[in-house]
Protein backbone atom coordinates (compact mmCIF):
# COMPACT_ATOMS: atom_id res chain seq x y z
CA UNK A 1 0.00 0.00 0.00
CA UNK A 2 1.50 3.36 -0.76
CA UNK A 3 0.76 7.08 -1.42
CA UNK A 4 1.07 8.61 -4.25
CA UNK A 5 1.41 12.64 -3.96
CA UNK A 6 1.51 15.09 -6.66
CA UNK A 7 0.27 18.53 -7.86
CA UNK A 8 -2.92 19.43 -9.80
CA UNK A 9 -2.90 22.00 -12.29
CA UNK A 10 -4.21 24.47 -9.15
CA UNK A 11 -0.92 23.48 -7.46
CA UNK A 12 -2.85 21.76 -5.20
CA UNK A 13 -1.10 18.86 -3.88
CA UNK A 14 -3.28 15.43 -4.17
CA UNK A 15 -2.92 11.94 -2.59
CA UNK A 16 -4.20 9.26 -4.23
CA UNK A 17 -4.17 5.87 -2.24
CA UNK A 18 -2.66 2.55 -4.58
CA UNK A 19 -4.01 -0.29 -3.14
CA UNK A 20 -2.73 -3.55 -5.13
CA UNK A 21 -3.99 -3.76 -8.38
CA UNK A 22 -5.36 0.07 -8.62
CA UNK A 23 -8.46 1.85 -8.76
CA UNK A 24 -10.18 -1.30 -9.06
CA UNK A 25 -9.34 -3.06 -6.38
CA UNK A 26 -9.82 -0.15 -4.38
CA UNK A 27 -13.66 0.12 -5.87
CA UNK A 28 -14.62 -3.45 -5.57
CA UNK A 29 -13.17 -2.76 -1.45
CA UNK A 30 -15.77 -0.16 -1.01
CA UNK A 31 -18.31 -2.23 -2.77
CA UNK A 32 -17.37 -5.02 -0.31
CA UNK A 33 -17.39 -2.76 2.92
CA UNK A 34 -20.84 -1.18 2.02
CA UNK A 35 -23.04 -4.00 0.74
CA UNK A 36 -25.02 -1.19 -0.39
CA UNK A 37 -23.60 0.03 -3.95
CA UNK A 38 -25.76 -0.73 -6.98
CA UNK A 39 -23.92 -2.88 -8.74
CA UNK A 40 -23.61 -6.45 -10.03
CA UNK A 41 -21.06 -6.95 -6.65
CA UNK A 42 -23.43 -5.54 -3.86
CA UNK A 43 -24.74 -8.14 -1.99
CA UNK A 44 -28.60 -7.64 -0.81
CA UNK A 45 -30.61 -4.31 -1.11
CA UNK A 46 -29.22 -0.66 -2.53
CA UNK A 47 -29.45 2.67 -1.33
CA UNK A 48 -32.21 2.83 -4.42
CA UNK A 49 -34.32 -0.30 -3.57
CA UNK A 50 -37.34 1.00 -1.71
CA UNK A 51 -38.48 -0.12 1.09
CA UNK A 52 -35.95 -2.46 3.01
CA UNK A 53 -37.31 -5.94 4.10
CA UNK A 54 -38.95 -5.61 7.10
CA UNK A 55 -40.27 -8.73 9.32
CA UNK A 56 -42.09 -7.61 12.18
CA UNK A 57 -40.48 -7.30 15.59
CA UNK A 58 -41.85 -8.27 19.13
CA UNK A 59 -41.53 -4.34 20.72
CA UNK A 60 -41.02 -5.06 24.66
CA UNK A 61 -38.02 -7.55 23.51
CA UNK A 62 -36.50 -4.49 21.22
CA UNK A 63 -36.84 -2.22 24.21
CA UNK A 64 -35.15 -4.93 26.34
CA UNK A 65 -32.02 -5.45 23.69
CA UNK A 66 -32.38 -0.91 23.27
CA UNK A 67 -31.83 -0.46 27.25
CA UNK A 68 -29.06 -3.16 27.73
CA UNK A 69 -27.10 -1.55 24.06
CA UNK A 70 -27.55 1.63 25.85
CA UNK A 71 -24.99 0.54 28.10
CA UNK A 72 -22.59 -0.38 25.40
CA UNK A 73 -22.88 2.62 22.70
CA UNK A 74 -25.79 5.10 24.10
CA UNK A 75 -28.87 6.28 22.81
CA UNK A 76 -28.27 6.68 18.92
CA UNK A 77 -26.65 3.94 18.37
CA UNK A 78 -28.86 1.15 21.27
CA UNK A 79 -31.80 2.22 18.98
CA UNK A 80 -30.52 1.71 15.83
CA UNK A 81 -28.65 -1.80 17.12
CA UNK A 82 -31.90 -3.18 18.70
CA UNK A 83 -33.99 -3.02 15.29
CA UNK A 84 -30.93 -3.50 12.85
CA UNK A 85 -29.70 -6.34 14.85
CA UNK A 86 -32.54 -8.40 14.96
CA UNK A 87 -33.28 -7.71 11.13
CA UNK A 88 -29.88 -9.21 10.31
CA UNK A 89 -30.53 -12.24 12.03
CA UNK A 90 -34.08 -13.13 10.37
CA UNK A 91 -33.11 -11.67 6.99
CA UNK A 92 -29.62 -10.89 6.83
CA UNK A 93 -28.22 -8.02 4.24
CA UNK A 94 -28.41 -5.16 3.82
CA UNK A 95 -28.78 -4.63 8.24
CA UNK A 96 -25.71 -7.09 7.92
CA UNK A 97 -23.09 -4.73 6.85
CA UNK A 98 -24.76 -1.93 8.61
CA UNK A 99 -22.75 0.27 10.20
CA UNK A 100 -24.95 1.04 13.06
CA UNK A 101 -22.28 1.71 15.73
CA UNK A 102 -20.76 4.71 14.23
CA UNK A 103 -23.61 6.82 14.78
CA UNK A 104 -22.44 6.34 18.48
CA UNK A 105 -21.92 10.38 18.35
CA UNK A 106 -25.51 11.27 18.44
CA UNK A 107 -25.10 10.71 22.10
CA UNK A 108 -25.90 13.78 24.52
CA UNK A 109 -28.12 15.61 21.27
CA UNK A 110 -24.89 15.12 18.73
CA UNK A 111 -21.62 14.30 20.40
CA UNK A 112 -22.92 16.27 23.53
CA UNK A 113 -23.56 19.05 22.26
CA UNK A 114 -27.41 18.99 23.61
CA UNK A 115 -29.24 19.41 19.68
CA UNK A 116 -31.59 16.16 18.79
CA UNK A 117 -31.84 13.26 21.13
CA UNK A 118 -30.49 10.62 19.77
CA UNK A 119 -32.94 7.94 20.47
CA UNK A 120 -35.53 10.05 17.59
CA UNK A 121 -33.14 10.72 16.00
CA UNK A 122 -31.96 6.97 15.48
CA UNK A 123 -35.27 5.84 15.32
CA UNK A 124 -35.69 8.10 12.38
CA UNK A 125 -33.06 6.55 10.90
CA UNK A 126 -34.50 3.37 11.11
CA UNK A 127 -37.83 4.22 9.74
CA UNK A 128 -36.19 6.55 6.69
CA UNK A 129 -34.16 3.01 5.93
CA UNK A 130 -37.04 0.36 6.37
CA UNK A 131 -40.00 2.33 4.88
CA UNK A 132 -37.66 4.57 2.43
CA UNK A 133 -37.12 8.47 1.99
CA UNK A 134 -39.61 10.58 1.40
CA UNK A 135 -37.82 11.30 -2.22
CA UNK A 136 -37.91 7.78 -3.24
CA UNK A 137 -42.22 8.20 -3.30
CA UNK A 138 -43.30 6.63 -0.27
CA UNK A 139 -44.14 9.42 2.17
CA UNK A 140 -44.73 7.52 5.32
CA UNK A 141 -41.56 7.24 6.55
CA UNK A 142 -41.63 11.30 6.53
CA UNK A 143 -44.84 11.25 8.60
CA UNK A 144 -44.01 8.76 10.94
CA UNK A 145 -40.62 10.30 11.69
CA UNK A 146 -42.89 13.49 12.55
CA UNK A 147 -45.03 11.21 14.68
CA UNK A 148 -41.84 10.02 16.69
CA UNK A 149 -40.71 13.31 17.37
CA UNK A 150 -44.17 14.66 18.94
CA UNK A 151 -44.68 11.25 20.88
CA UNK A 152 -41.16 11.72 22.31
CA UNK A 153 -42.19 15.34 22.91
CA UNK A 154 -45.93 14.68 24.72
CA UNK A 155 -44.86 11.49 26.15
CA UNK A 156 -44.04 11.20 30.24
CA UNK A 157 -40.90 9.67 30.43
CA UNK A 158 -39.40 7.25 30.50
CA UNK A 159 -42.05 4.93 29.68
CA UNK A 160 -40.64 1.35 29.30
CA UNK A 161 -39.31 -0.20 32.47
CA UNK A 162 -37.13 -2.83 32.14
CA UNK A 163 -37.39 -6.72 33.22
CA UNK A 164 -34.44 -6.05 34.96
CA UNK A 165 -33.45 -2.41 35.62
CA UNK A 166 -29.79 -1.56 36.92
CA UNK A 167 -31.28 1.26 39.29
CA UNK A 168 -34.11 -0.30 41.44
CA UNK A 169 -36.87 1.46 41.70
CA UNK A 170 -39.04 4.01 40.19
CA UNK A 171 -37.72 6.82 38.26
CA UNK A 172 -39.15 10.14 37.99
CA UNK A 173 -41.21 11.11 34.40
CA UNK A 174 -41.28 14.04 32.97
CA UNK A 175 -42.64 15.47 29.65
CA UNK A 176 -40.12 17.61 27.47
CA UNK A 177 -42.20 19.64 25.13
CA UNK A 178 -38.90 19.04 23.05
CA UNK A 179 -36.97 16.27 20.84
CA UNK A 180 -33.99 18.39 22.07
CA UNK A 181 -31.59 16.47 24.36
CA UNK A 182 -30.91 19.60 26.26
CA UNK A 183 -34.21 19.86 27.21
CA UNK A 184 -35.74 16.49 27.97
CA UNK A 185 -32.35 15.40 29.84
CA UNK A 186 -32.39 18.80 31.90
CA UNK A 187 -36.15 19.06 32.57
CA UNK A 188 -35.53 15.44 34.43
CA UNK A 189 -32.53 16.20 36.11
CA UNK A 190 -34.59 18.98 37.84
CA UNK A 191 -37.42 17.35 38.66
CA UNK A 192 -35.50 14.18 39.69
CA UNK A 193 -32.41 16.23 41.28
CA UNK A 194 -29.93 14.13 39.85
CA UNK A 195 -26.57 15.31 38.25
CA UNK A 196 -25.73 14.33 34.56
CA UNK A 197 -23.20 11.91 35.51
CA UNK A 198 -25.73 9.78 37.87
CA UNK A 199 -26.18 6.44 37.93
CA UNK A 200 -30.13 7.50 37.95
CA UNK A 201 -29.41 9.72 34.95
CA UNK A 202 -27.82 7.48 33.19
CA UNK A 203 -30.85 4.48 33.74
CA UNK A 204 -33.36 7.22 32.45
CA UNK A 205 -31.56 7.81 29.48
CA UNK A 206 -31.42 3.73 28.75
CA UNK A 207 -35.20 3.72 29.25
CA UNK A 208 -35.89 6.10 26.74
CA UNK A 209 -34.21 4.57 24.15
CA UNK A 210 -35.60 1.65 25.22
CA UNK A 211 -39.23 3.39 25.47
CA UNK A 212 -38.05 5.24 21.45
CA UNK A 213 -37.38 1.28 20.24
CA UNK A 214 -40.55 0.48 21.65
CA UNK A 215 -42.39 2.96 19.92
CA UNK A 216 -40.65 2.80 16.51
CA UNK A 217 -41.46 -1.46 16.45
CA UNK A 218 -45.13 -0.18 16.89
CA UNK A 219 -45.74 1.94 13.88
CA UNK A 220 -42.96 -0.50 11.72
CA UNK A 221 -45.37 -3.26 12.67
CA UNK A 222 -48.57 -0.89 12.01
CA UNK A 223 -46.96 -0.11 8.34
CA UNK A 224 -46.05 -3.82 7.72
CA UNK A 225 -49.79 -4.29 8.32
CA UNK A 226 -51.16 -1.90 5.68
CA UNK A 227 -52.59 0.09 8.93
CA UNK A 228 -50.55 3.00 9.48
CA UNK A 229 -51.50 6.70 9.08
CA UNK A 230 -49.43 9.11 10.34
CA UNK A 231 -50.81 11.60 12.94
CA UNK A 232 -48.23 14.32 13.28
CA UNK A 233 -50.33 17.65 14.23
CA UNK A 234 -46.54 19.45 14.46
CA UNK A 235 -46.22 22.22 11.15
CA UNK A 236 -44.02 24.38 12.13
CA UNK A 237 -43.23 26.29 8.88
CA UNK A 238 -46.87 26.24 8.03
CA UNK A 239 -47.23 27.55 11.72
CA UNK A 240 -44.09 29.48 12.32
CA UNK A 241 -42.73 30.41 8.84
CA UNK A 242 -39.58 28.95 9.91
CA UNK A 243 -38.26 25.02 10.87
CA UNK A 244 -38.72 25.10 14.25
CA UNK A 245 -39.59 22.15 17.63
CA UNK A 246 -42.51 22.06 19.36
CA UNK A 247 -41.81 25.07 21.91
CA UNK A 248 -39.10 27.76 21.09
CA UNK A 249 -40.25 30.37 23.43
CA UNK A 250 -40.28 28.61 26.72
CA UNK A 251 -36.18 28.62 26.43
CA UNK A 252 -35.96 31.81 24.65
CA UNK A 253 -38.74 34.07 25.42
CA UNK A 254 -38.34 37.36 22.58
CA UNK A 255 -34.77 36.18 21.45
CA UNK A 256 -35.94 34.19 19.10
CA UNK A 257 -35.98 35.42 15.69
CA UNK A 258 -38.86 36.35 13.93
CA UNK A 259 -39.19 35.40 9.73
CA UNK A 260 -40.56 37.39 7.03
CA UNK A 261 -43.71 35.31 6.60
CA UNK A 262 -44.59 34.17 2.62
CA UNK A 263 -47.43 36.50 1.31
CA UNK A 264 -50.41 34.79 1.00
Amino acid sequence: MTVEEKLDDKGMLRRQLMIGGGVMAAGAAITHFGGFLNSAGAVGCTFENWPWPYEKLDPAKTAEICYNEWYRVFCGSAVINSIFGQLNEKIGEPYKSFPADAFVYLEGGHVGWGTICGSPAGASLVVNCIVGPRISGNPAAHHMTEDILQWYSEASMPVFTPAKPRIAGELVKTTSQSPLCHVSVGKWMKAANKPIGSPERKDRCARVAASTAYKVVELLNAWKDGKYEGKSTHAPVKDYGITAQMNCMECHAGNVPTPPMAKK
